[in-house]
Order: C-alpha cells, then structure tokens, then sequence
C-alpha cells in the first residue's frame, strides 16, 4: 500500500486554480497588524507564540493568516512548550484539503477542537504530569478566532471603546456549569481542608487539587479536566478593533475594561508593557504575567485613533449581533456600515460529539479510507468509530454517521466524558 500522501495525490487542487479563487471572491483589500508583547517571570511557566507568516495556501501571499498564542503551564513548563511547539501544526493538519477562504473559516472552530485534543492526547502519551492553560488566536484579515481552555483571557477593545471578552474562564469556582460537569465525570471538588477539617482557598478538582476544568496534559488530575476549547469568532467592521491577550498575571489584578483603558491610544508594543506594569503596580509579581497586544488598522488609516472616552459604556447587545447563514452577505455588509463587530460562531460544550459535528466533509477521503477527527490516521471503514456511536440502550446514538475515531481517539472520548477510569484502555 502506497503512502497516505500518495493516495491523496489526486485530491490537490492546482495552485493555480486556488489563487484564481481567492482572487474572485474576496476583496484583496485588509487591515494592516501591529503587534507587541511583554512579560515579567516569576515561576518561568508562560510561554508565548507569534506568527504572522501563516498561509493557507503555500506560496499564495493572498491566504496569509496570523497566530498569536499564550500558554500559560503550571507544575512545570513542559506542556506549554509542547503545545507552542505543536498545537498550530494540530490544528491545520485537521482540515480537508482545498477549502476556499470562507469554507476555511467555517470549518475552523472544528479544526480548533481536534487540535486542542490532539495535543493533549501526545502530551499525555509522554508521561509527563504539567498542564497548561491555552488562548489561541487567529486573524485572518477583519475575522478573530479565539480557542482557550483554562484563565487566561482574550479581550477586544474597539474604535467606540467597547470592550468585550471572546474567552470564557474556566475556573471551578466561578463556573458553575463546568464543576457540576467535572462531579458527573467522576471527579471531586472541593476546598483544600486543613488540620480541624477548616476548608481554605479556591474549589479544586480532586485529585490533583487543579483549580482549573479545562488545560492541556494534567494527566494527574483526570481526563474529565478536558481540553476541549472554548470558541469564539467575530468578525471586526471597517474600524478595526484592537485585542489584549494575558495569562492570569494580568486579570487576577486588572479588570478587562482597567486593562483596555490603561494602554488606549498607545502603540500596540508600548501598550503591552504598559498593561503589565498596571497589573504589577496593582498586584506586585505573584504569578508569570504575559500579555500581547495585537493591533488590527483599517487599511487607510495607519495610525489607530485614541477612543472617545464617552462611548464606552455601550451595551453589549448594540456591540455583539448573531450572524444568520441564510443572509450571511447581507448581514455582513449592513453590520459593517454602521460599525458593529459582528459575531459569527460561538462554543462551549466539553463533549467532543457536539463539537466535531456530523457529515463527512472532514471524515471519509475519496480513496475510501475514513480519518480520524482527531489524531487524522487513516482508518479502513471497519476500523472507524463514529464519535456520536454510545450505548446500545442510547436512542441518540449515530453509529452510522461521522465524524470518525480510531480506537485510541475513542478511548479518550470515554475518559473525558467518565465513561471509564482516567488512564484505563478498554481491550
């Protein structure tokens, strides 16, 4: 049997024929991005990524796309270097070949999610017992997208001086969902209790004592402490809008509006450090605190204006608007005219089945061989687990229909989701 890249030869597009596509249906106009980052070390466990060389299409300088990431690692940096090393190559390795911008986007919250698992899955594999919270984000022109698990935080701050958070923590103390979601997984939660049966400090996950739902490795504490993301895309107006993204550091001292507020009108690298010191001057260095400012500016206009101080208090509803896929075109162009972010897609669940979705698109190739969704080997159709197929006595299952999971991929859904004990394989 020849290798998978050979029996996929025939499912490239020619170059050619993707640039002309780029070419007729998106405007080549787009923002321009500045960025800048700053950090003081305290544990040396926050790590960072920028990238602003990424292509969809190598060689097409029309597809070119950025990253900005921070991990966050806690009990050793190990599993925050891996996943800066690794969790990008994760992500785009789980999309189908030959998607057009637009079909790229969409199928992008779904290729976040096989990424964030997948690292984990080969981070577990090593045997290591560190963790790390992650907050992932990718421009791709006027369209953000951020994946997170665990505290760490993406804020926007826009022209009018809107601010709005695209991440969510997931924290046990604050997040209700998230511990009765961890307690039906089999795991524990409680305070740390101390001589006299006194219970101190924050709601931890036991055992292991994580404060956190959701990280990447933490093979310690148990697989219901998942690494499925939380997923937010928003699409920016003609404004363009600038983000703030920090580990803990930062938001245990700043709220997100004190953070937005201390470096507007303040270029993108002054404003990094500039946040930074107000977290230190708030809170002294307790923890790492690492922050990236990335700066999106309308073509036209090079220099970002400072923000009229008078529109900040705007509701969230004017700011936020949900985009319908019947009018997407439409919608689109009328949100934009009159300045508003438009948000596209939005996730949260920690069941791997809602959030790969169904159809084939991203599970069966023309060469008959089906992919797991996850790890993306090539599976024969004997070999493929459909992730919706459960119990026997369960009237939702979908056996029949993907997206697929090699053995492996399945054996962990089942940890996560307390099927099985963390850590045991079903023979």
């Amino acid at each position: 049997m020849g290798s998978r890249d050979e029996r996929r030869r025939h499912n490239l597009v020619p170059l050619a024929a993707l640039i002309s596509r780029e070419m007729k249906s998106e405007k080549m106009e787009k923002p321009t991005l500045r960025y800048g980052y700053a950090a003081q070390s305290r544990k040396g466990e926050d790590y960072f990524l920028t990238k602003t060389d990424c292509q969809r299409i190598q060689g097409n300088a029309a597809s070119a796309f950025s990253v900005f990431a921070i991990f966050d690692g806690h009990n050793g940096s190990a599993a925050a270097t891996f996943s800066r090393d690794n969790l990008l190559n994760h992500v785009l390795g789980a999309f189908p070949r030959g998607l057009g911008r637009n079909e790229w986007l969409q199928a992008l919250p779904r290729a976040l999610v096989a990424g964030f698992v997948k690292t984990d899955k080969e981070f577990q594999s090593r045997g290591e017992t560190s963790g790390t919270t992650v907050t992932f984000v990718i421009v791709d022109r006027w369209t953000v997208t951020v994946a997170s698990v665990g505290d760490s935080r993406c804020i926007l701050d826009t022209q009018g001086g809107a601010v709005s958070e695209l991440t969510v923590d997931h924290r046990l103390e604050e997040n209700v969902e998230e511990r009765e979601r961890v307690t039906a997984s089999g795991g524990e939660v409680g305070r740390l209790s101390i001589v006299g049966g006194v219970e101190v400090g924050p709601l931890r996950c036991w055992p292991g004592g994580l404060c956190l739902s959701r990280s990447i490795g933490d093979m310690d504490v148990g697989e219901f402490i998942v690494p499925i993301p939380f997923v937010k895309q928003v699409k920016l107006s003609s404004a363009g809008g600038r983000l703030i993204i920090a580990s803990d550091g930062i938001w245990d001292a700043l709220s997100s509006e004190m953070a937005a507020k201390a470096c507007r009108g303040l270029p993108a690298e002054l404003a990094a450090r500039q946040v930074v010191k107000e977290a230190l001057k708030t809170r002294g260095l307790k923890d790492d605190t690492t922050c990236i400012v990335v700066d999106i500016i309308p073509p036209d206009n090079p220099i970002q204006p400072l923000p009229t101080s008078k529109k900040q208090n705007k509701l969230r509803a004017l700011f936020f608007r949900k985009k319908s896929h019947d009018s997407a075109n439409k919608l689109s162009k009328k949100l934009s005219a009159v300045g508003i972010v438009e948000e596209i897609f939005e996730e949260g669940s920690a069941m791997l089945a809602e959030r790969l979705g169904s159809g084939e698109c991203s599970s069966q190739s023309t060469t008959g061989l089906f992919i797991c969704a996850v790890c993306q080997v090539d599976l024969a159709p004997s070999e493929g687990i459909s992730v919706h197929a459960g119990s026997i006595f369960s009237m939702s299952s979908k056996p029949w229909q993907g997206p697929f999971l090699c053995a492996d991929c399945r054996d962990k859904k089942d940890a996560m989701e307390g099927k099985r004990p963390s850590g045991v394989k079903v023979a």
